[in-house]
């Protein structure tokens, strides 16, 4: 890898790191829904309109779409808002590559390897780790939700798997399409028609761009960029590079949120940093085409690369 697409790699992560602490901040704008909702109309406009007719059926747009867009950042918008740390999240939110895999086991045939397996459990050790850091300094609530978001997210990459998208792009713009409606009606039906006024009606400078920067630059800007490095370099060459995520979504919100990072903070970090890169970077055993877990914490880094068929 040339050194400029080593930069290049380094970056998204670092984006989709300090991704976590500029949605902590757009949550002290917005209720949860409604700041999910209007990240994904950001993502979604008026990149629809640049990128052609969707290339695969509407039914796997609407499946990942309700899966990834409403359930997994439902949740962790949601969890955040309710307490869970922003580096935490980062963090947990990797477990989801143990998902992936569970779910590929039992859709795909997609069998785990022995390194893969133990991948799993050393990953589920610092799960275990985490909640106990969190039960103590925080709401577990919103740590489970975190977590059910990390299963919804390997349940997307799945579907997402099956869809077998050839333009990534245009699937991730379709499919920003379709959460926009069902959150914005949850925020309704459960934060108020008062609450989302009083939110737009307050929006100043910060506000829009914490929704410019999930949408624009995690969103798009890390989307392409990745896809780029996908079609230029082997998947198991780009991969490691999302292991990064959770050191700078930690590293970030410590900085600006002065978020304490604690011993077992850390200790759950190599546990799940260890498990996840056992879990990704081993070829699973199965019939058909090789499935391979990628990882990354946000949208553009869960779709297939298109030379090869692979779900993060």
């Amino acid at each position: 890898m040339r050194p400029s697409h080593l930069l290049l790699a380094v970056l998204v992560a670092a984006v989709w790191g300090v991704n976590f602490t500029v949605i902590e901040i757009g949550l002290d704008h917005f209720p949860p829904l409604l700041f999910s909702a209007l990240r994904f109309l950001a993502a979604a406009l008026p990149a629809v309109f640049l990128v052609g007719r969707p290339k695969v059926a509407w039914k796997w747009i609407a499946a990942v779409g309700l899966v990834l867009g409403v359930a997994k950042f439902g949740l962790v918008f949601v969890g955040m808002d309710a307490g869970m740390p922003a580096g935490l999240s980062s963090l947990v939110l990797q477990i989801q590559a143990v998902f992936t895999a569970v779910f590929a086991a039992a859709v795909l045939a997609e069998r785990p390897s022995r390194v893969q397996a133990l991948g799993m459990l050393v990953a589920l050790a610092g799960i275990g780790v985490a909640a106990l850091d969190e039960g103590t300094s925080g709401p577990l609530g919103a740590f489970l939700m975190v977590v059910g978001a990390a299963a919804a997210w390997g349940l997307s990459n799945v579907l997402t798997r099956k869809a077998s998208p050839p333009d990534a792009l245009n699937f991730m713009v379709w499919v920003s399409t379709v959460p926009v409606l069902p959150l914005l009606a949850l925020s309704l039906l459960t934060e108020g028609p008062a609450e989302d006024l009083a939110a737009l009606r307050a929006l100043d400078w910060q506000g829009a761009g914490t929704i410019l920067f999930v949408a624009w630059v995690s969103t798009v800007f890390g989307f392409g960029a990745w896809g780029w490095l996908l079609r230029r370099h082997p998947a198991s060459t780009v991969a490691p590079f999302s292991l990064l995520v959770p050191v700078f979504g930690m590293s970030s919100a410590a900085l600006f949120l002065g978020e304490s990072v604690t011993p077992l903070r850390w200790c759950a970090a190599a546990l799940l940093v260890g498990g996840v890169a056992l879990t990704t970077l081993t070829p699973a055993r199965g019939r058909g085409p090789r499935l391979t877990v990628r990882t990354s914490p946000e949208f553009a880094g869960r779709l297939p690369a298109p030379a090869e068929e692979s779900v993060r």
